[in-house]
């Protein structure tokens, strides 16, 4: 079973790295919180998680609540299962230790990847420390290797301070390289139309209407999200919140986007708010 899964990841990452180097590229990122792998029935099943996250056929994933090796779970390193489960890569990034391991953000990917950072978001003293994993992601072409878009994925905190702190700390990370599509997805602890959000929206879009994410049985209230920038270089094509209640307390969100060429014209905004202009 497992070897069959790993050459049907194999042969789906091939297919992507084809489909990247000819262009254009349609990009499908799903985010999930996964709660170190717990579902609402209280059993850890790594193997749930991944049939969910299979289901998407995403070609980036952005995990929240990821453990390795602590006792919790088994002592396993989750993010690397998720990969081998799901025929991708990973890439975790730590934000505490936790119970003789770690605890914190991951990300996987289906394209290449052509450079990998955790990056540390600021907290008040003793609060939880939060951090974002940026990877660049890219063609796969043996001439030049060109980054397409760089992929965000984080976890903010509850306290409404250190979410506002954090997305201005987003902000200026991602301003290094402001005309790079870029893609960022994860557990945000916000509503849409809160403080966090909207600093975010100052370089952001989110991609999609309000869409109920959490809790997972019976979701009241979007906090997950799937946000691009800039406006002009992405189409948003799909986002909808998949039909899973019972693998974690939070529902994936999925969003499919079209990476518009360079010389694109700005596009209207698509299924934003009034506030996102």
């Amino acid at each position: 079973m497992r070897r069959r899964l790993i050459l049907m990841g194999l042969w789906i990452w091939l297919s992507a790295v084809v489909r990247a180097a000819q262009g254009p590229w349609v990009i499908k990122v799903l985010s999930y919180n996964i709660h170190h792998g717990e579902g609402t029935d209280g059993k850890v099943d790594l193997e749930r998680i991944a049939a969910v996250i299979r289901s998407a056929e995403p070609d980036v994933v952005a995990l929240q609540e990821v453990d390795r090796y602590t006792r919790r779970t088994g002592n396993v390193d989750q993010a690397q299962q998720l990969a081998c489960l799901t025929g991708m890569q990973f890439f975790f990034g730590r934000t505490i230790d936790y119970q003789g391991g770690m605890y914190g953000n991951a990300a996987l990917a289906r394209l290449p990847v052509n450079g990998f950072a955790n990056w540390a978001l600021p907290f008040t003293p003793g609060r939880e420390p939060r951090g974002v994993v940026q990877l660049h992601v890219y063609t796969g072409n043996t001439e030049a290797a060109n980054t397409i878009f760089r992929f965000f994925a984080t976890h903010l905190d509850v306290s409404e301070a250190d979410r506002v702190k954090a997305a201005e700390a987003l902000l200026a990370i991602t301003a290094e390289e402001p005309d790079l599509p870029s893609l960022l997805a994860g557990d945000l602890n916000a509503l849409r139309d809160s403080p966090p959000l909207r600093k975010l929206a100052e370089a952001w879009q989110v991609a999609g209407d309000v869409l109920p994410t959490f809790p997972s049985a019976a979701p009241t209230r979007q906090i997950d999200y799937i946000l691009y920038r800039p406006a002009h270089r992405w189409r948003v094509v799909e986002v909808r919140v998949l039909d899973e209640a019972v693998a974690s307390d939070h529902r994936p969100i999925l969003a499919v986007l079209e990476l518009l060429p360079e010389t694109s014209e700005p596009q209207p905004a698509l299924l934003r708010r009034p506030w996102l202009r």
